[in-house]
């Protein structure tokens, strides 16, 4: 079977790192604690320039919840346009219904915005109700990925539903497991769920290089250190990438 791996990258640097170590794509995004918001324009910008592998962009305005308003699906529709102005090869997005179903009129709206590149349905999926109903309606849609870790915390734990949606996709769409993927258990994952593609982050914490530190502020929440910055490293990416290629 013919692997490929991406790479959830939070920075240019990340992606640099994400080629160097043997991946095939990365999917830039900003606010990984929140999950993965929208990056800047310089951010895609200097990314693309960066690398060669494709990039995919998130399209997400903000974190929490999948259920958008008329002014934030009008916000993703613009992010759409700026992340192709920008380079970027395909876009990755989700939006649902308060029932936990697709949000149709949504998701055609966006689809039309991303013509002609890759689309990635994030991990809203593991948020819907029917995931096996949702998956044949995103085929009819067109998108060509989904991110899911199988509606559990982490990939491995959501092996059984994710082979199961293997099985259903039958080469009509990828399931691309994702969370918590890594190189003690990629191998795993692969053996029981028969995806070809996966997707995990390689990070690793880098200190700050900031010589006077003030511990009693914090531009974020209580419990981040703010002296340390994770990052993407190529070490990881070619160990996880290895993982799984010793293993056949």
């Amino acid at each position: 079977m013919n692997y490929a791996f991406e790479i959830c990258a939070n920075s240019a640097e990340s992606c640099v790192a994400a080629q160097e170590g043997g991946a095939n794509r990365v999917e830039l995004c900003a606010a990984i604690p929140e999950g993965g918001t929208t990056p800047s324009y310089g951010e895609i910008r200097m990314a693309r320039k960066l690398i060669d592998i494709r990039l995919h962009v998130i399209i997400r305005p903000r974190g929490g919840d999948f259920l958008y308003s008329p002014v934030e699906i009008e916000t993703m529709e613009e992010d759409i346009c700026m992340a192709r102005q920008a380079g970027a090869d395909g876009v990755v997005f989700g939006c649902l219904t308060p029932e936990g179903e697709l949000d149709m009129p949504a998701m055609e709206r966006l689809m039309k915005a991303a013509e002609g590149m890759a689309v990635t349905f994030h991990r809203a999926f593991d948020y819907v109700k029917d995931p096996k109903q949702v998956l044949e309606t995103l085929i009819q849609l067109g998108v060509d990925r989904v991110l899911t870790s199988g509606q559990q915390p982490v990939a491995i734990k959501g092996a059984a539903l994710l082979a199961d949606l293997v099985k259903q996709a039958d080469g009509r769409i990828v399931i691309m497991p994702g969370c918590g993927v890594n190189e003690s258990n990629i191998a795993e994952l692969a053996r029981l769920t028969g995806a070809s593609e996966f997707h995990f982050s390689a990070r690793e914490n880098k200190e700050s290089q900031m010589k006077l530190r003030n511990p009693a502020l914090s531009m974020g929440g209580t419990d981040m250190d703010e002296y340390m910055h994770p990052v993407t490293t190529a070490k990881r990416v070619r160990n996880t990438i290895q993982a799984l290629k010793s293993s056949l």
